[in-house]
């Protein structure tokens, strides 16, 4: 993903960044949205769920039956196996040395399903684990290790600091700046996004929950956690320059044979945060390789088998719960109304048509 020699690229200017950061600003401005919602941020009237996802259509344009954020991607399905290792932390079912169904997503962050697949560097999964008791951990991760920032409010100011100027349609250099230079917790975004380059492909993705979660084993010992999946697939030197690429990458890979990732789990240490997730956890740290998701096959997302999931990062399994970071809630919210708002859409489009609303357990 990044240059042999990032010391050598010339630094970017301040609009530069922005511009960059516009590039993948869909997963900014949903978690922004989404922390408005809790906060009230958008006084003086308080922001409903309702209104996020109408702020996400102003910004995105109008794709009906499409999701609001992340509106391309492609359906998968497979499984996890567990090698048991996960089973001294927690003691959600998913861990035990068994094999659970797994129905995911891969997907593009821009708010535009026809968006090519260049328009930018970051790739996001986004797996439903469906155990055998009925329980489901549902998880969306992205190529990036951190967010931006850490606070609702933060957050709301780099918003603003890259919207788009109506005389010019792109950020103003100067609020970017001017932001970036108060808030230097930005830095290790930043520096993601300074090498940061289209991959060639999903499968050669690693994966990473940002946030990070609780885990609880059989004795109710709790250990705070950050997961990857970290992709078996070597990456490849360069991504075409085709619109639509990602999908036939991933057809012709798995037509050769299923594509597996090892599920890391990053234990954190004390004085690590739990509930910011712009701050890497720096210095060694145990892992533990909990097992391997394997990705068999791939469906077109208007009718396969994601196409009904809400990816609720805090519909859990007992032994995972949600941590203190306050951008959980706000994305459940926010995926919440999004989602009504789809499955309303969905039986009066041609391509989505006959299709049965999945229901929230």
């Amino acid at each position: 993903m990044a240059d042999s020699d990032p010391q050598q690229r010339p630094p970017l200017s301040p609009v530069n960044l922005a511009l960059r950061l516009g590039a993948i600003g869909a997963v900014t401005v949903l978690i922004a949205a989404a922390l408005a919602y809790t906060g009230g941020y958008f006084s003086p009237e308080r922001v409903t769920p309702a209104r996020v996802v109408d702020v996400l259509e102003h910004n995105n344009g109008e794709h009906p039956g499409f999701r609001r954020n992340h509106p391309k991607g492609i359906c998968v399905t497979g499984y996890f196996d567990s090698n048991g290792a996960g089973v001294e932390l927690s003691s959600a079912e998913v861990f035990s040395a068994t094999r659970t169904p797994v129905q995911g997503r891969f997907s593009l962050p821009t708010g535009n399903p026809y968006s090519p697949d260049s328009a930018a560097p970051l790739r996001s999964m986004a797996l439903r684990f469906q155990q055998a008791n009925g329980q489901q951990w549902r998880t969306g991760m992205n190529s990036m290790a951190v967010f931006p920032v850490g606070t609702p409010e933060a957050f709301f100011g780099l918003l603003q600091a890259t919207a788009p100027d109506p005389a010019t349609g792109k950020p103003d250099p100067k609020k970017a700046g001017a932001f970036f230079a108060a808030h230097p917790e930005t830095g290790a975004f930043l520096a993601w996004v300074k090498t940061a380059k289209p991959a060639a492909s999903f499968t050669t993705e690693t994966y990473n929950s940002v946030n990070a979660f609780y885990l609880t084993n059989a004795a109710g010992v709790r250990q705070t956690v950050r997961w990857s999946m970290v992709a078996d697939a070597q990456a490849d030197s360069a991504a075409p320059t085709a619109d639509d690429y990602l999908q036939a990458d991933l057809q012709q890979r798995l037509a050769n044979g299923p594509q597996r990732w090892s599920l890391i789990l990053t234990l954190a240490n004390p004085g690590d945060p739990s509930n910011d997730a712009s701050k890497a956890w720096s210095g060694e740290h145990r892992q533990v390789n909990a097992g391997t998701l394997v990705i068999e096959h791939e469906q077109a997302q208007d009718n396969g088998a994601c196409r009904d999931i809400n990816y609720d990062p805090l519909i859990l399994p007992s032994g995972i719960e949600g941590s203190d970071d306050p951008l959980l809630a706000a994305r459940s919210a926010a995926y919440a109304a999004s989602y009504q708002r789809r499955a309303g859409e969905v039986e009066s489009l041609p391509h989505h048509a006959n299709a049965a609303q999945e229901q929230r357990p």
